[in-house]
């Protein structure tokens, strides 16, 4: 039985899988697994101006996930303090960028549970598990203090 995969193998699966996902829905990912602030930042995406926004909007987007959902939802770990840094991180990408004034920034995390039905558990490669995305556009608030 081959070994299972490593956290850092998973979290990358998990992140493909969310790009992917984002992308067939229309967001355009800038930039991915980038530091900024001290902060890691999963996925960057943009939405560009249309005809209902007048501004183009930049979406930090929090990547979790779980194996199973035995102990909470992956959405669950994004809690006040990792919220906090995620700020932080999009805040220092922005004024990196010279666009802190100039967009509008929002918040989503997407959650990854691999196996996400009895029939996926048959496998234990989790590229073979069909994965449960659950995307939340705007899961938590801007803070636009630099």
């Amino acid at each position: 039985m081959p070994a299972p995969p490593s956290t850092r193998v998973r979290g990358q699966l998990a992140e493909d899988q969310a790009a992917r996902f984002l992308e067939a829905r229309g967001l355009l990912v800038v930039d991915r697994n980038v530091r900024a602030g001290g902060v890691e930042l999963d996925l960057v995406g943009l939405v560009p101006a249309g005809v209902d926004d007048r501004v183009d909007t930049y979406v930090f987007v929090e990547v979790r996930s779980r194996e199973d959902d035995r102990a909470g939802l992956p959405e669950e770990t994004v809690d006040p303090r990792k919220q906090a840094r995620l700020r932080r991180g999009a805040a220092a990408w922005l004024v990196g960028r010279d666009l802190w004034e100039t967009v509008a920034v929002r918040f989503d995390v997407v959650s990854v549970l691999v196996a996400a039905s009895d029939d996926s558990r048959e496998s234990d490669d989790p590229r073979a598990k069909a994965p449960r995305i659950t995307w939340i556009p705007g899961a938590f608030e801007v803070d636009r203090t630099p």
